[in-house]
């Protein structure tokens, strides 16, 4: 057991005994603050062991009486000098940053961090697509049950959301749409906006912003947790490719699924919208239907199904590529998940904003 350190006062002197440690200095800083009359010297030769704390009380008291340390052994002499060289004045004075400066800043580190990922997400397709390639060189590697299982989770749980916010979107095409015609005499015209807005546009769109938002998500959260856990780095360490196994299973469910998506869901849009002419219009399913089969072209049910595996490609490798990117701690799932849904609604509408433009410069109008 070590010694309590202790100090005795002499004239303008005080001897320290004992061990400066943490453990043995009981209330030796309370005393010396105390010590009323002025001191010139500490006499540390009868001291032990001394620790970073002692050697602190030490020096701070000595700095305080402006007094001489003597009778230090050479390690304990190292460790304050050590102590006495750490003890520098800090000054902080705030970096005014004006509000223009602050807000460019910002605004560049979005840049920044926007092409960093792009890139990421670039180099994430790449990998899915020789994944994909290497399933078809060795088709016994292609996980058939899971992406069975994925294509209950994308399409047929969606089903009823997906039918009730198309109905819905028809209905208020319909109602909108008639509003604003009625002002010039041509409700009949209600029909078009119905038929070729739903197949062409917002069919395959809103469906996309609902799988993106139900699916992408999912995607995200599930290899995010698997990350957390380590699942995906025991897959590779027993020589299963994460790719092959969780990213393109997810992938190919929701390229193949979502043109049929879309198709349900324009189908419905045009019932929904059918049905809010038939009350409101007085416009009989026949009639409505054979307008439908007159001013829609066959094209824009084409324009729909060209867009959207595109935009299920996105929103599957948006999803994974952000649950990969999860690391440290949980937090980090809710901000790829939220990421994730974020980008793919994102790259989805600028898809779709050059599709218009391709199918537009094609003659597809």
């Amino acid at each position: 057991m070590g010694r309590l350190a202790e100090f005795s006062e002499e004239e303008g002197k005080l001897r320290f005994t004992g061990d400066l440690l943490l453990a043995r200095l009981g209330d030796l800083p309370g005393r010396l603050d105390a010590v009323a009359a002025p001191v010139s010297q500490l006499d540390l030769s009868d001291v032990g062991r001394m620790d970073t704390i002692g050697a602190w009380v030490v020096y701070r008291f000595a700095k305080k009486q402006g007094a001489q340390i003597t009778g230090l052994t050479t390690e304990n002499q190292r460790l304050l000098d050590q102590v006495g060289s750490a003890d520098q004045p800090v000054s902080t004075r705030p970096v005014y940053v004006s509000p223009f400066n602050r807000v460019l800043g910002e605004v560049g580190e979005a840049v920044i961090m926007s092409g960093r990922t792009l890139v990421g997400l670039l180099g994430f397709l790449g990998a899915t697509v020789l994944a994909f390639i290497n399933v078809l060189r060795h088709p016994r590697r292609f996980r058939f049950n899971a992406t069975v299982q994925r294509f209950e989770v994308v399409g047929v749980s969606a089903l009823g959301i997906i039918g009730l916010m198309s109905f819905l979107i028809g209905i208020v095409i319909a109602q909108q749409g008639a509003v604003q015609l009625r002002q010039f005499g041509a409700e009949v015209f209600t029909i078009n906006l119905i038929g070729r807005i739903t197949l062409r546009e917002l069919g395959v769109l809103m469906t996309a912003i609902m799988v993106a938002g139900r699916s992408g998500s999912a995607f995200a959260a599930q290899l995010g947790t698997m990350k957390l856990t380590e699942e995906v780095d025991a897959m590779r360490t027993i020589g299963v490719s994460p790719m092959e196994a969780l990213v393109l299973p997810r992938t190919i469910a929701a390229i193949v699924l979502m043109p049929l998506l879309g198709f349900y869901a324009s189908l419905i849009s045009i019932i929904g919208g059918g049905l809010l002419c038939w009350w409101q219009l007085e416009i009989p399913p026949v009639t409505y239907i054979a307008r439908l089969r007159e001013v829609v072209p066959i094209t824009d049910l084409y324009v729909g199904l060209i867009k959207a595996p595109v935009f299920g490609a996105i929103i599957a490798v948006a999803g994974c590529f952000q649950g990969m990117q999860v690391e440290g701690d949980a937090e980090q799932v809710g901000t790829r998940t939220t990421a994730a849904v974020v980008q793919a609604i994102f790259l989805v509408i600028v898809l779709d904003a050059f599709f218009a433009i391709f199918f537009e410069r094609i003659g597809w109008i």
